[in-house]
């Protein structure tokens, strides 16, 4: 068509309900809508389906690895600890495995340990939290309580021992802040058969909700395929069938002494996502459960003696970490300064996200949500 200044404009046309409509660009975000973060999807629909999806992210970006080198190793732990905020003390974590692989540091058996049974409290954490959030994104209020009833039971262990609610800051280079208190590990392992106990209450509720499953079965499918081209991994990509967890197959920490049952799915859609999440649960509070009976057994320090000054040595690392979203990548390379030349996160989230480019088109206006939600995303993580 022609406008009055002579100019060409091109109108794509499709056809929706029998009449001729123009396809319309939609921008969801990048306020918060009913996702961990300020995303935004610029959407091309026809009618009431996505014809075309491109995830749009940066807006909470920090600089967060610029920061990095400007910080001593001690005080990098607090600025990584914050980029997935449901999964504070394994970002840390992993930012002081990468520091003691480099300088060499070998920490003691019951601080490792103990960082065991953290790292799997704070993946049950994280998954709660989306079992909860979930549902609630696609109408069901009341899983959301069930969720947080248990998140309060185990929230209260994980305060105690480490003084936060959501960032813990419990990990330093070569340990542990602190020794735990009096008789922590029996409160904690009291919380974790109350919370076993009380599961089945959220289980029962949703896995097989009719309306539950109406919104999710066939819905937002990933193929295993396309879930190793884009890097995915975590409950999203063994949900698809890739049976890959470096808790079993890179073992670190004290994963080696353990047997870790990997749960998978192979249908790929939003509610396998959602069992694989929950079914989860159930083996890291095993598994947290087996790790606080042997810190029991175990004597001894929780952190090793460090310079003032703590400089790592020239040289590069890189540790990765099977975070509770996936894989959590740290590159760190050192010029023997108290400040890395560069620390790189490669974060589960980023590479997850990247998929919705493919999951979204063809989908309808009402599933987009449900589909979102389903990835298992916290956008800090993304935009570091």
């Amino acid at each position: 068509m022609t406008t009055e200044a002579g100019a060409l404009r091109e109108l794509t046309v499709g056809t929706g309900a029998g009449l001729d409509t123009a396809d319309m660009v939609l921008n969801i975000g990048p306020q918060h809508p009913s996702t961990h973060g300020v995303l935004r999807l610029k959407l091309v629909l026809d009618g009431e389906r996505v014809v075309s999806c491109e995830p749009i992210v940066g807006y909470m970006h920090r600089g967060a690895e610029k920061l990095f080198e400007v910080r001593d190793y001690r005080q990098i732990l607090v600025l990584a600890n914050r980029h997935d905020w449901l999964s504070a003390f394994s970002n840390e974590l992993g930012v002081a495995l990468a520091v003691e692989r480099l300088m060499g540091i070998e920490v003691p058996e019951r601080a490792v340990w103990l960082r065991t049974a953290l790292a799997e409290l704070n993946r049950v954490l994280n998954h709660l939290m989306f079992l909860g959030s979930y549902p609630l994104e696609i109408g069901a209020i009341t899983p959301m309580f069930y969720a947080f009833r248990e998140r309060e039971t185990l929230q209260t262990v994980m305060e105690e021992v480490s003084g936060g609610r959501m960032h813990y800051m419990f990990n330093r280079v070569g340990g542990l802040k602190e020794e735990v208190p009096a008789g922590w590990t029996r409160r904690a392992r009291e919380a974790i058969g109350e919370v076993r106990r009380r599961l089945p209450d959220l289980d029962n509720l949703i896995r097989r909700n009719e309306i539950f499953l109406a919104r999710t079965v066939g819905v937002g499918v990933l193929p295993a395929a396309d879930a190793a081209a884009f890097g995915a991994s975590g409950p999203v990509a063994r949900a698809s069938g890739l049976d890959f967890d470096l808790r079993r197959d890179d073992p670190y920490l004290a994963y080696g002494s353990l047997t870790v049952p990997v749960v998978t799915r192979r249908t790929g859609d939003c509610h396998a996502r959602f069992e694989v999440l929950l079914d989860q649960v159930h083996v890291s509070l095993d598994l947290a459960e087996q790790c606080l009976l042997e810190v029991d057994r175990i004597s001894g320090p929780v952190n090793v003696r460090l310079p003032k000054v703590v400089k790592a040595p020239e040289g590069h690392t890189y540790a990765w970490t099977e975070n509770p979203l996936g894989i959590n990548g740290y590159y760190l390379v050192s010029r023997g300064e108290k400040t890395p030349w560069r620390m790189k996160l490669r974060t589960a989230s980023y590479a997850n996200v990247q998929a919705l480019a493919t999951l979204l088109p063809g989908c309808l206006v009402p599933d987009l949500i449900a589909i979102l939600g389903s990835m298992f995303f916290v956008v800090g993580d993304i935009d570091k």
